[in-house]
């Protein structure tokens, strides 16, 4: 269930990038690779990435989506091009999705991943134990955490400091670009 998951989330995250190739305006391609940012957070999310896959969600798109509303709001034409305005966008478009189903069709074709790729690489891809644990001794017994939580932790106590430097430049940076396009 989860690998079948991560395919559809693998598919879309391909056919964003294709959306994002494709792009007729510069509003349907920050839309598309917003979507792609948004479903390779999902990915990160199904290996067991919690954490890295809540942050980039967060700080990433979050990000992504200040720069493009300021970019398209910038260079914003009357009226933009869409995707089916054009008929060779569009071929392209469904050239890679034909593609795409093609690829996923051949290796759903197979028993084992690793009749295509060797045992080692189908092993890997069919692992289903993929998160990381680290092993901390206390005094009394050994025992495994899992990496996010002890990454939470050493983020919030030894490197407070960059993140009140990194949130500084933040707002710094928003003030001087608010700044500079104030008067257009």
């Amino acid at each position: 269930m989860v690998l079948d998951i991560l395919l559809y989330l693998s598919i879309l995250f391909v056919m964003g990038f294709i959306g994002f190739s494709v792009k007729p305006s510069p509003i349907y391609g920050g839309l598309a690779l917003i979507i792609s940012g948004g479903v390779g957070c999902g990915i990160v999310l199904g290996y067991g990435g919690s954490f890295l896959g809540l942050m980039v969600f967060l700080i990433f798109l979050g990000g992504m989506m200040v720069v493009f509303g300021y970019t398209t709001a910038l260079a914003m034409d009357k009226y933009p091009d869409t995707w089916s305005s054009k008929l060779v966008i569009w071929g392209f478009l469904l050239v890679g999705l034909f593609m795409e189903i093609l690829l996923v069709y051949s290796w759903a074709d197979c028993d084992y991943m690793g009749e295509y790729m060797g045992d080692y690489m189908g092993d890997l891809i069919l692992s289903k134990n993929s998160g990381e644990w680290v092993v901390y001794d206390s005094d009394k017994s050994v025992g495994y955490l899992s990496e996010d939580p002890a990454g939470v932790a050493a983020m919030y106590s030894y490197n407070y400091w960059l993140l009140f430097v990194a949130a500084w430049s933040i707002l710094a940076g928003l003030l001087i670009s608010m700044q500079i396009t104030r008067g257009r």
